[in-house]
């Protein structure tokens, strides 16, 4: 493709362009933070327990994540039941889904006043305390062990069913098909699972602010947060922001180097059927791990309904003003995320698979090494001296959240494009098909579904954000996670279930109605 004769430069030079604002969000900001940061001396003890305890309840999260994952993960992929397909879609659910309305069906289950501890105490026992590092890991293991299994499950898929019928044939028993093909394949997949995973949990900011506190349960992204509102310490925040993009860039290099590979071997792509799980023993193990599994996700979703179904009738009106503001933010979200990803993607494709490429197509993935309060420091002290900050707060909230999810956008989009242009590109530049009428007539009716998913996933992660705004907002312009949290600290329980559901259906909604619309009549 790229070695068609036409003329590109536009397209090129506005995927530059995108990738220069990208650099300047990501690598400028953090700049900022260097220039304002003090050396590491100036870090107090408390600011270094923050580091080791950032670093262990990671290490936990991920650990527990993969582990959990594994017989679930092989569970569904030796079993074949109606509701599968339901399950494994379920499992993606908890990407999308709210973190403080997660957090809030956690203590709704494991609370002290939560159902566990409720049979706890009538069976003669103390109840559970999930504040601190049992919470924070909690969880994480909640959002994490699904993304866990769904990557192990394409390592188990990915073993050809050739080798399974060998193996049936050959007279294995589980133990020797377990030894022989499954070991290997996770030796290759758990690595990069587990990396990916102590990423996300590195910064992951309103679980430690919802669960964790305390001199023993803060993080990195937490100290950030209480150097910024209650010490306002610019100095100290910045310092702690480096030390906290350090961590994220170092992980985050791990978990490029040691990336899920492509299992070898070829088959014949059918269906495997597992002649060494007819076992009615195994049959209920597996079904345990699948019940298990379906009531940690779904029970405190449950919850979260019930409860705020009680709590809608008395919302407050300040809460109704804030899911106006969270709608607002996450629809800008969504469309300076598809104005950044288009651009970026375009050119991405039409330089081919060079170096140039690679290179473009890196720069929209630093967010993932760069988080949002990061990103967000940064950008309060470029603007502090200028303006007041308060006043941005939901622009920038918009823009910052555009820019974190921009590397799913362009993991959707990028394979969609080389696709199209792969078929139907040298008709239309025999047809001399350029700039926006290539765009309009050729690659937008055939990008419908990737742009559904991508603006649908930017507007639900934007709708449930409590980084950025924590950092920027006045009292009076709070989002709907920000008014959630308010509400659960002030102990409104009954109002803040009300609260959670309405963020809870406006996530999804949003995201069902981006998806849904790129999937109609897109069979262009």
């Amino acid at each position: 493709m790229a070695r068609r004769a036409q003329p590109v430069s536009s397209v090129i030079w506005a995927g530059v362009a995108v990738a220069a604002l990208v650099l300047a969000l990501t690598l400028g900001t953090l700049a900022a933070v260097f220039w304002r940061a003090e050396t590491l001396s100036a870090l107090g003890p408390a600011d270094w327990a923050a580091v080791r305890f950032t670093a262990m309840q990671a290490l936990l999260s991920a650990a527990l994540s993969v582990a959990l994952a594994v017989p679930v993960a092989r569970a569904l992929a030796r079993r074949r039941f109606p509701g599968r397909g339901l399950l494994i879609t379920l499992l993606g659910a908890p990407f999308i889904l709210p973190v403080i309305v997660a957090v809030l069906g956690l203590l709704a289950v494991f609370g002290r006043s939560g159902l566990v501890s409720d049979a706890l105490v009538w069976a003669g026992f103390d109840p559970l305390n999930i504040y601190g590092l049992t919470g924070v890991v909690l969880a994480h293991v909640f959002f994490n062990l699904p993304l866990a299994t769904r990557l192990i499950l394409q390592g188990w898929l990915s073993i050809p069913a050739e080798r399974f019928r060998l193996a049936a044939s050959l007279g294995f028993a589980p133990g020797d098909i377990a030894r022989v093909l499954e070991r290997p394949m996770l030796r290759a997949v758990l690595p990069g699972a587990f990396v990916v995973i102590f990423v996300i949990c590195t910064t992951s900011f309103a679980v430690a602010l919802t669960l964790g506190g305390g001199p023993r349960a803060t993080t990195v992204e937490l100290a950030i947060y209480q150097a910024f509102r209650f010490e306002f310490d610019l100095s100290r925040a910045a310092l702690l922001s480096t030390v906290q993009f350090a961590m994220s860039a170092v992980a985050a290099g791990l978990a490029l180097w040691v990336a899920v590979p492509a299992m070898t071997g070829a088959g014949l792509d059918r269906l495997v059927e597992r002649w060494d799980a007819r076992g009615a023993a195994l049959r209920a193990q597996d079904a345990l791990w699948l019940l298990a599994v379906a009531l940690f996700l779904l029970t405190p979703l449950g919850m979260v309904v019930l409860g705020g179904l009680r709590g809608l009738a008395d919302l407050p009106v300040s809460v109704l003003q804030a899911a106006l503001r969270s709608v607002l933010v996450s629809l800008g979200s969504a469309l300076l995320m598809l104005c950044l990803a288009l651009p970026m993607a375009l050119a991405v494709v039409r330089l081919g698979h060079g170096l140039a490429s690679n290179l473009l197509e890196g720069v929209g993935a630093l967010a993932i090494a760069a988080s949002s309060l990061v990103i967000g420091t940064g950008l309060f002290i470029l603007i502090f001296p200028i303006a007041d900050p308060q006043a941005l707060a939901l622009p920038v909230t918009a823009l910052v959240n555009a820019v974190m999810s921009l590397p799913f956008a362009l993991r959707a989009l990028i394979p969609a494009l080389r696709d199209i242009e792969g078929a139907y590109g040298r008709l239309a530049d025999s047809l001399d098909m350029r700039g926006w009428v290539r765009v309009r007539l050729l690659l937008l009716p055939r990008l419908r579904r990737p742009l559904g998913f991508a603006l649908g996933l930017a507007a639900a992660l934007s709708m449930g954000d409590l980084g950025v705004i924590a950092l920027f907002a006045d009292p009076q312009e709070a989002t709907l996670p920000l008014q959630l949290y308010r509400l659960m600290s002030a102990y409104r329980m009954e109002q803040a279930a009300g609260a959670a559901l309405l963020l809870l259906g406006l996530s999804l909604g949003l995201f069902w109605l981006f998806d849904r619309g790129g999937r109609l009549r897109a069979d262009t």
